[in-house]
Protein backbone atom coordinates (compact mmCIF):
# COMPACT_ATOMS: atom_id res chain seq x y z
CA UNK A 1 0.00 0.00 0.00
CA UNK A 2 1.16 3.13 -0.69
CA UNK A 3 1.61 6.60 1.54
CA UNK A 4 2.26 9.69 0.94
CA UNK A 5 4.45 12.27 3.34
CA UNK A 6 4.56 15.63 2.32
CA UNK A 7 6.02 19.17 3.56
CA UNK A 8 4.15 22.00 3.43
CA UNK A 9 4.44 25.00 0.65
CA UNK A 10 6.21 27.79 1.44
CA UNK A 11 4.69 30.07 4.14
CA UNK A 12 5.01 33.82 4.32
CA UNK A 13 8.14 35.30 6.49
CA UNK A 14 7.86 34.44 10.02
CA UNK A 15 7.75 38.47 10.12
CA UNK A 16 4.25 38.38 9.43
CA UNK A 17 2.78 36.81 12.43
CA UNK A 18 2.81 33.63 14.20
CA UNK A 19 0.34 31.82 11.97
CA UNK A 20 2.10 32.14 8.52
CA UNK A 21 0.07 31.20 6.25
CA UNK A 22 0.97 29.79 2.39
CA UNK A 23 2.91 32.64 0.15
CA UNK A 24 1.31 33.13 -2.87
CA UNK A 25 4.19 31.05 -4.38
CA UNK A 26 3.13 27.89 -1.42
CA UNK A 27 0.23 28.27 -2.91
CA UNK A 28 1.35 27.92 -6.64
CA UNK A 29 3.77 25.09 -5.68
CA UNK A 30 1.32 23.12 -3.80
CA UNK A 31 -1.05 23.13 -7.17
CA UNK A 32 1.94 21.99 -8.97
CA UNK A 33 2.31 19.11 -7.36
CA UNK A 34 -0.72 18.09 -6.70
CA UNK A 35 -1.16 18.04 -10.21
CA UNK A 36 1.45 15.80 -10.96
CA UNK A 37 0.24 13.30 -7.99
CA UNK A 38 -2.83 13.19 -9.93
CA UNK A 39 -0.62 12.82 -13.28
CA UNK A 40 0.75 9.90 -11.52
CA UNK A 41 -2.97 8.70 -10.34
CA UNK A 42 -2.12 8.68 -6.33
CA UNK A 43 -5.31 7.99 -4.49
CA UNK A 44 -5.29 8.57 -1.20
CA UNK A 45 -8.52 8.01 1.30
CA UNK A 46 -7.45 11.04 4.14
CA UNK A 47 -5.28 13.60 4.15
CA UNK A 48 -4.12 14.09 7.70
CA UNK A 49 -2.19 17.39 9.35
CA UNK A 50 -0.07 18.55 11.90
CA UNK A 51 -3.12 21.37 12.56
CA UNK A 52 -0.77 24.38 12.07
CA UNK A 53 -2.35 26.77 8.99
CA UNK A 54 0.32 26.35 6.48
CA UNK A 55 -0.14 22.47 6.95
CA UNK A 56 -3.51 22.70 7.05
CA UNK A 57 -3.80 25.17 3.63
CA UNK A 58 -1.73 22.68 1.79
CA UNK A 59 -3.95 19.86 2.73
CA UNK A 60 -6.68 21.94 1.57
CA UNK A 61 -5.21 22.68 -2.07
CA UNK A 62 -4.09 18.99 -2.22
CA UNK A 63 -7.86 17.73 -1.62
CA UNK A 64 -9.01 19.81 -4.37
CA UNK A 65 -6.85 17.70 -6.96
CA UNK A 66 -7.17 14.10 -5.09
CA UNK A 67 -10.57 13.71 -3.54
CA UNK A 68 -9.82 11.62 -0.81
CA UNK A 69 -12.75 10.21 0.50
CA UNK A 70 -12.32 10.70 4.08
CA UNK A 71 -11.64 14.42 3.74
CA UNK A 72 -8.93 16.30 5.18
CA UNK A 73 -8.34 16.29 8.68
CA UNK A 74 -5.85 16.81 11.83
CA UNK A 75 -3.82 14.38 13.38
CA UNK A 76 -1.20 14.87 16.46
CA UNK A 77 2.11 13.74 16.17
CA UNK A 78 2.88 15.87 12.83
CA UNK A 79 4.36 19.06 14.46
CA UNK A 80 7.87 19.93 13.69
CA UNK A 81 9.64 18.26 16.68
CA UNK A 82 7.52 15.50 17.36
CA UNK A 83 8.85 11.80 17.20
CA UNK A 84 7.98 10.33 14.34
CA UNK A 85 7.59 6.71 15.44
CA UNK A 86 3.71 8.04 16.64
CA UNK A 87 3.15 8.88 12.59
CA UNK A 88 4.98 5.38 11.49
CA UNK A 89 2.46 3.27 13.85
CA UNK A 90 -0.65 5.15 12.31
CA UNK A 91 0.79 4.48 9.05
CA UNK A 92 1.54 0.44 9.85
CA UNK A 93 -2.05 0.58 11.35
CA UNK A 94 -3.76 2.34 8.56
CA UNK A 95 -6.37 -0.05 6.63
CA UNK A 96 -6.10 2.36 3.33
CA UNK A 97 -3.34 4.80 1.97
CA UNK A 98 -3.24 8.85 3.00
CA UNK A 99 -1.25 11.93 2.82
CA UNK A 100 0.68 13.24 5.94
CA UNK A 101 0.99 16.98 5.47
CA UNK A 102 3.45 18.25 8.06
CA UNK A 103 6.80 19.77 8.69
CA UNK A 104 10.63 20.00 8.87
CA UNK A 105 12.03 18.46 10.87
CA UNK A 106 9.26 16.05 10.94
CA UNK A 107 9.14 14.99 7.78
CA UNK A 108 13.15 14.37 6.96
CA UNK A 109 13.03 12.27 10.35
CA UNK A 110 9.61 10.53 9.41
CA UNK A 111 11.19 9.14 5.92
CA UNK A 112 14.73 8.70 7.08
CA UNK A 113 12.86 6.01 10.01
CA UNK A 114 10.62 4.15 7.14
CA UNK A 115 13.28 4.36 4.81
CA UNK A 116 16.29 3.69 6.01
CA UNK A 117 15.22 2.24 10.00
CA UNK A 118 16.65 5.37 11.44
CA UNK A 119 14.72 8.90 11.96
CA UNK A 120 18.57 10.62 12.04
CA UNK A 121 19.71 9.29 8.52
CA UNK A 122 17.98 11.35 6.15
CA UNK A 123 16.19 9.39 3.27
CA UNK A 124 15.13 12.60 1.15
CA UNK A 125 15.67 16.23 0.88
CA UNK A 126 11.68 17.67 1.66
CA UNK A 127 11.64 21.46 -0.61
CA UNK A 128 8.77 23.22 0.34
CA UNK A 129 5.31 21.49 -1.04
CA UNK A 130 7.25 18.00 -1.31
CA UNK A 131 5.25 14.90 -1.85
CA UNK A 132 7.24 11.77 -1.03
CA UNK A 133 5.67 8.24 -1.93
CA UNK A 134 6.69 5.14 0.39
CA UNK A 135 5.33 1.89 -0.08
CA UNK A 136 4.77 -0.71 2.67
CA UNK A 137 4.43 -4.20 2.05
CA UNK A 138 5.30 -7.13 4.27
CA UNK A 139 6.19 -4.77 6.91
CA UNK A 140 9.01 -3.49 5.26
CA UNK A 141 8.82 -0.01 3.96
CA UNK A 142 10.34 1.56 0.44
CA UNK A 143 10.47 5.03 -1.63
CA UNK A 144 8.50 4.85 -4.83
CA UNK A 145 8.72 8.38 -6.03
CA UNK A 146 9.16 12.41 -5.25
CA UNK A 147 7.85 15.04 -6.65
CA UNK A 148 9.56 18.42 -5.99
CA UNK A 149 7.42 21.83 -7.46
CA UNK A 150 11.51 23.06 -8.83
CA UNK A 151 11.51 19.87 -11.14
CA UNK A 152 8.01 19.73 -12.65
Amino acid sequence: MNFYLVRHGEAVSETSGPRRPLSRVGQEQVERVARAATARQAEVSAIIHSGILRAEQTAEILARHLAPDLGVRRMTGLAPQDDPAIAKAELEAAQASVMLVGHLPHMNRLAGLLINGDADRDAVEFAPATIVCVSYQSSLWQLVWVLAPDFL
